[in-house]
């Protein structure tokens, strides 16, 4: 089974809500021909905000939407950000995984606050 997660800082965050989720949703048929079989959004939000942004965003039953809470999973692969200054306290970072048979195909985490590294077409281009 090959899964794409893509992880974001936090549910309706500007950079997020706007600029990192909808072009997968967006890209969703694409992604599917490239014989990706789930693609699942991942934040430090409970599963209630995360419930609320899946409705908001469209997602429908093309994109999950899951809770990492507190980070606890992303950190436990280096995958977490904190965020205390700006009032979020730890949060997932904004990265996108590609998985294949659970084996680890493609990690790629952003370097600063854009997005580029972990966005669609960057992650299409791993597939």
């Amino acid at each position: 089974k090959k899964v794409v997660i893509v992880s974001v800082p936090g549910a309706f965050t500007p950079a997020c809500h706007v600029n990192h989720l909808p072009p997968y949703l967006a890209k969703y048929d694409e992604f599917k021909a490239k014989g990706v079989d789930q693609i699942y959004v991942l934040a430090a939000n409970d599963p209630f905000v995360m419930s609320g942004w899946a409705i908001a965003q469209g997602l429908k039953d093309k994109i999950t939407a899951i809770s990492d809470t507190y980070a606890k999973w992303s950190e436990s692969m280096g995958l977490s950000v904190d965020l205390t200054e700006a009032g979020m306290g730890t949060r997932t970072a904004r990265y996108a995984l590609i998985l294949d048979d659970l084996k680890v195909i493609s990690v790629e985490r952003e370097p600063g606050r854009g997005v580029t590294n972990s966005g669609a077409d960057t992650t299409l281009s791993k597939l």
